[in-house]
């Protein structure tokens, strides 16, 4: 079954995103949802939240949505509390299942690693467990499937997904000002040249995840011989100029989730 009785340890950015989209979608209801916020934030009506975690039976779910730093922390403060939570859910980057495993006992302990479009349901989350059923693994997809793309991974891969996915909308943002930008020093108007490069990569994307072609295949559909477009891909394509670019942005993110795995042992 799909958990629908929630407590949420922490809830900022991602957090929050993930829980709008919940209760938007109809898969969770606000009434069900206790969360526990060093400080109230605003929170679809109906949550309730505090400094603590509420009295009487456990939760389905517990969701652990803080920063890795405060795993110890919150383990010393609610780790016998949450004692036999059938499903405790944790997306702290760069924490592995076995390092939860050492300070909660749960039912079933299950990763995930969402990024931020899944606050309008066209985000990714990837998943991974060693020790829940199938059942358990059934009903956590359910959860997350209202929230966008949901891919299970092996535990070995589990850096580079959050690399890709977890912090790509952060690298795709960056590509989107690096666009509007060179449009600007060529002469357009600032903003102007934002809006443009905003919606150009939105409806570049929607046509991609829609195609019948792989991007690579579209790429070539642009780009006519001898045209401006393929210009501008030759410089892209040069020594693989951004694949390296890319390669090299996504190896310093899958280190650092591996650097935060090994301060969590």
């Amino acid at each position: 079954m799909t958990p629908k009785r929630l407590w949420l340890i922490g809830c900022g950015n991602m957090g929050g995103a993930m829980l709008r989209q919940w209760i938007a979608s109809g898969a969770v209801a606000a009434d069900q949802v206790d969360v526990v916020n060093r400080s109230d934030r605003d929170l679809p009506a109906g949550v309730r939240q505090a400094r603590s975690l509420p009295d009487g039976p456990l939760p389905d779910l517990v969701m652990l949505a803080v920063k890795p730093q405060q795993l110890d922390d919150i383990a010393a403060q609610w780790g016998a509390r949450l004692d036999g939570v059938p499903i405790l859910l944790s997306i702290l980057a760069g924490v592995e299942e076995a390092a939860l495993a050492r300070r909660f006992s749960a039912g079933a302990i299950v990763r995930a690693m969402p990024n931020l479009p899944v606050g309008i349901g066209k985000g990714v989350v990837a998943l991974h467990t060693d020790n829940a059923d199938e059942a358990t693994r059934a009903g956590v997809a359910a959860l997350m499937a209202p929230l966008g793309l949901v891919e299970w991974v092996d535990a070995a891969l589990f850096d580079t997904v959050t690399a890709l996915a977890g912090s790509g909308p952060g690298f795709v943002y960056r590509f989107i000002d690096a666009l509007a930008a060179a449009g600007a020093a060529l002469g357009l108007p600032a903003d102007q040249a934002a809006r443009l490069a905003l919606a150009t990569v939105e409806g570049a994307g929607l046509l991609a995840a829609g195609a019948d072609a792989p991007p690579a295949t579209l790429a070539d559909r642009v780009a006519s011989p001898g045209g401006s477009t393929r210009e501008g891909l030759n410089v892209l394509d040069k020594d693989k100029a951004l694949f390296r670019l890319i390669s090299e942005t996504l190896a310093a993110s899958t280190r650092r989730n591996a650097e935060m795995a090994a301060a969590a042992r």
